[in-house]
C-alpha cells in the first residue's frame, strides 16, 4: 500500500483540465495542428526542439478551494469544512492534466509552385486524472451514522480514473482550395498506467437494529480497475524495476489502443473564418498486469457487543476492535479478478468562428502591402471533452494581434466548469528560424493561487522554416 501511495504522489507530484484555449488557432506555432488537423499552417517544414517543444500542465477544482478551508481568516476550522463540504455538489471535480512533447516535425510537398499538403508527426507523453467530490461519503465521515439513521448514503458518489499514456502519431493536412482544408491524425496509444472507478453503484443506511442498537444495510456494486499497477507495487519489485518498466510501456511495450483526430477549417469570406475539430476518437484495450477488485451484494451488519464486556473476561479494548475489523472482512468479499477492459479516450470538441481585420500598409505610399494576412483577429471558440459524470464545456474570446515582425500575441476570455473570470494570455516569438512561446491563463488568480480554480501553462521551443516571412 505505502508504494502504491508513493506512486501516485510521484505522478500527481509532476503536474500541476485540457482545454488549450490560447494555442487553439494560434497557427504560427506548430502545435496548433494537434488540436485542429484541418487548420491552418503557415511554415514550410519544422522541427519540434525534442523534450522541449511543448510543455503543458493544467489543474482546475470546481468547488471550494484549499484556501478556502485552510485561510487564517479568524473562522473555525470546522466551520470552514463544513461550508465546504455542504457547498460542493457530487458532480463537483478535481481534475489535472500534464503534456509532455517528446519530439515532433512536420513538412510541407507537393508541385514546387503549390505545396498543398501536410504531413506532420510526432510523439507526447500524457498524464490526465480526475476525480468527483464524494459528498455523501465525505458527509458520512464528517457527521457519522448516529445523526443519520435511515439516510441512504449514495456509494455512486465515488468515481475517477487516472492515467498515463504515450502517444504515437501522424497527421495529414490538405489546402484543398483558397477557402477550404482538412486534416486527419492517427494514433498509437501506449497504456502506462490505468486506475478507473466510474460505475459504482449502491447505497449504506443505518437503522435501529433488533440484536444491537444500529443494523448496517449495505447495497453495494463497487468496482476499481487497474492496469499496469499490480506488478509496480508488488512488494518484490524496487525503484530500479519500476523504472524499467514504466521506460518499456512508454516505448509501446504496454497495452496499446487506437485513435484518431479529423478537423477542418473553412473561409466564409475574406474576413470570416470557421474551423472544427474532434480529437481522441479511439480506445485503449487493457490485458497486461491487469487487476480488479470488486464487492457486490447485499450485506447486513449489527456488530460486535458495543459494551466492554467486564473486566474479568479478559478481553481487551485491542480485541474488541480486532473482533470488529474480522467481522468486516468476512463481510466484504473482495472479488480480485484479471479480466481484461476497454477505456474509451475523453473525445475532444473544439469549434471557432473568426473575424480578422486590419490590413497592414505600407508607411511608403499609404497603399496595402503585398497580401501578408490581417494584423487583428477576434472570435469565439467551443470547447467540450467528454468525462464519466458529464461533459465539460467552454467558451472563449480572443483577441489576437500581430504586433510586428516575428512576435505575436493572443488575449483570452474564458467561461467554464472553474469560473467566469479566466483570463489568459500568449506570445509567439520568431526569433531568426528559431520559435518560442508561452502561455497561461487565469492571471486574475494569481495573486492568491491557493485560492484559484484553475491555472494552466504552456511553453515550447521548436526550428520553423517560413512560408512567408513578414
Amino acid at each position: 500500500m505505502r508504494k502504491v501511495i508513493w506512486l501516485l504522489l510521484c505522478i500527481t507530484g509532476l503536474t500541476f483540465s485540457q482545454n488549450k484555449q490560447v494555442l487553439y488557432g494560434f497557427s504560427e506555432i506548430p502545435q496548433a495542428l494537434m488540436l485542429n488537423p484541418g487548420g491552418e499552417i503557415k511554415n514550410d517544414w519544422y522541427f519540434g526542439i525534442p523534450l522541449l517543444s511543448h510543455i503543458h500542465t493544467s489543474v482546475g477544482i470546481s468547488g471550494s478551494t484549499v484556501y478556502d478551508v485552510f485561510a487564517d481568516d479568524g473562522v473555525d476550522f470546522n466551520t470552514k469544512l463544513r461550508n465546504a463540504i455542504y457547498s460542493m455538489r457530487s458532480n463537483d471535480f478535481f481534475s489535472a492534466n500534464q503534456q509532455l512533447e517528446i519530439f515532433s516535425g512536420g513538412f510541407a510537398y507537393g508541385t514546387s509552385y503549390n505545396k498543398n499538403k501536410y504531413i506532420s508527426f510526432g510523439m507526447y507523453q500524457e498524464f490526465d486524472f480526475i476525480t468527483y467530490f464524494p459528498k455523501d461519503y465525505a458527509i458520512l465521515a464528517y457527521e457519522g451514522n448516529q445523526n443519520n439513521i435511515n439516510r441512504r448514503f449514495n456509494a455512486g458518489h465515488a468515481s475517477g480514473s487516472a492515467e498515463v499514456i504515450s502517444v504515437l502519431h501522424v497527421g495529414f493536412n490538405k489546402k484543398v482550395n483558397r477557402t477550404f482544408s482538412f486534416g486527419v491524425r492517427g494514433k498509437i496509444y501506449s497504456n502506462i498506467l490505468n486506475l478507473t472507478t466510474t460505475k459504482n453503484k449502491g447505497y449504506f443506511v443505518t437503522e435501529y437494529g433488533e440484536n444491537n442498537f444500529y443494523n448496517h444495510i449495505f447495497n453495494l456494486d463497487l468496482e476499481l480497475r487497474t492496469s499496469g499497477l499490480a506488478s509496480l507495487t508488488d512488494d518484490d519489485t524496487d525503484s530500479e524495476a519500476v523504472a524499467k518498466a514504466l521506460k518499456k510501456r512508454a516505448l509501446f511495450g504496454g497495452d496499446l489502443g487506437l485513435g484518431f483526430d479529423i478537423g477542418f477549417s473553412h473561409k466564409l469570406s475574406k474576413q470570416w473564418t470557421v474551423d472544427g475539430s474532434l480529437l481522441d476518437i479511439g480506445f485503449i484495450s487493457h490485458s497486461k498486469d491487469v487487476e480488479n477488485y470488486k464487492i457486490a451484494g447485499n450485506y447486513a451488519f449489527e456488530g460486535a457487543n458495543p459494551i466492554f464486556p467486564e473486566t474479568g473476561s479478559g478481553q481487551t479494548a485491542e480485541e474488541y476492535w480486532s473482533e470488529i475489523e474480522d467481522e468486516f472482512e468476512t463481510l466484504f468479499t473482495v472479488d480480485t479478478t484479471a479480466n481484461k477492459y476497454i477505456t474509451w479516450r475523453p473525445i475532444k470538441l473544439n469549434a471557432s468562428l473568426n473575424y480578422a481585420f486590419g490590413e497592414k500598409r505600407s508607411e511608403e505610399c499609404n497603399c496595402l502591402k503585398e497580401d501578408v494576412g490581417y494584423l487583428n483577429a477576434v472570435g469565439l471558440q467551443l470547447y467540450a471533452i467528454k468525462r464519466p459524470k458529464q461533459p465539460q464545456m467552454a467558451l472563449t474570446a480572443y483577441y489576437y494581434r500581430r504586433l510586428f515582425k516575428g512576435l505575436r500575441a493572443k488575449a483570452t476570455y474564458t467561461v467554464d466548469s472553474y469560473s467566469f473570470s479566466n483570463i489568459g494570455f500568449g506570445l509567439s516569438a520568431h526569433i531568426g528560424a528559431v520559435n518560442f512561446y508561452l502561455m497561461a491563463d487565469n492571471f486574475l488568480q494569481y495573486k492568491n493561487v491557493y485560492d484559484a480554480q484553475s491555472v494552466s501553462l504552456q511553453l515550447g521551443f521548436n526550428y520553423i522554416f517560413n512560408k512567408n516571412e513578414d
